[in-house]
């Protein structure tokens, strides 16, 4: 059972619909949503940085709207979507970079996954994931949901989870993509791209290992000709339905060279549903 979730917003409509996403996939599970703004004065000296204002005697303004914005935004949430007695809200506002700032209140709160919009700096399809969520993806240590902008919510009934069998599953974090596939009696999809070489023994064993690891849920294991793995993702979602794509971010497999390689813009893949990142290693 997930606890705590992580929910960073710059107040954008993009980072509120992820934030809508977020409370609609939980409805039925008991946690605290922790919402996150990260802001830095426009100007600031050396003073501002070593000391409080508050030790000036004086309000800080940046950070009175920091919080009157996460306010507000709490607000906005309990008008749409009611009270959920099974939902707790608490607001941070806090003078801090997105990534320090996400790495300081997984240790405090104890988070256990976290959620934000995906939306790139330009807007422009082919840009895949904006440098924000690049970075989340890269550094932090905890299942990071991305969603994309305008994507409304669907119930995960079809998982897709890529994997090129290197991974040890039992050292990885699992436990997130499990929850989530449990409480929406969802199938997950296990795709594993053909190289024409066969599987290694290790390969063989984590594929075998799999099918026990997802016991009591829905699990298909698929074979794709061999491709570019976006291709193979693309070609399996005109094939079938998919609502939620999970991979695991382990630094020797595809997914590095997939998400941080700029040959990403000339392949042309779009993600345009959400997006599980999973850490390979147990913090």
């Amino acid at each position: 059972m997930m606890k705590n979730i992580l929910l960073p917003t710059d107040f954008s409509d993009n980072s509120k619909n992820a934030i809508r996403y977020a409370i609609q996939l939980l409805e039925n599970d008991q946690c605290t949503f922790h919402l996150f703004n990260a802001y830095t004065p426009v100007v600031y000296d050396l003073t501002y940085v070593l000391l409080s204002p508050a030790q000036f005697g004086i309000r800080d303004p940046i950070r009175a709207a920091s919080q009157e914005g996460l306010d507000e935004l709490t607000t906005e949430i309990l008008e749409e979507f009611g009270a959920n007695p099974n939902h707790k809200f608490e607001t941070i506002a806090r003078f801090e970079t997105l990534i320090a700032g996400i790495k300081e209140l997984i240790v405090e709160r104890n988070i256990d996954l976290v959620v934000m919009g995906t939306k790139g700096a330009t807007g422009a399809k082919k840009i895949l994931f904006g440098s924000n969520t690049v970075q989340v993806f890269k550094e932090i240590k905890v299942p990071v949901l991305a969603i994309p902008s305008n994507f409304d919510y669907v119930t995960p009934k079809e998982i897709l989870f890529p994997t090129d069998l290197e991974v040890d599953y039992k050292s990885v974090q699992l436990h997130v993509l499990k929850e989530i596939a449990k409480w929406h009696t969802s199938k997950i999809n296990v795709m594993h791209v053909n190289t024409g070489y066969g599987l290694s023994e290790a390969q063989e064993g984590n594929k075998m290992l799999l099918p026990t690891l997802f016991k009591e849920i829905a699990y298909e294991f698929h074979d794709m000709e061999d491709m570019e793995i976006p291709a193979a993702i693309n070609k399996f979602q005109e094939e079938h339905p998919v609502d939620m794509l999970a991979m695991i971010n382990n630094k020797q497999s595809f997914f590095e060279n997939l998400f941080f390689k700029d040959t990403i813009n000339q392949i042309g893949f779009y993600l345009n549903i959400p997006f599980l990142v999973i850490p390979s290693k147990q913090q």
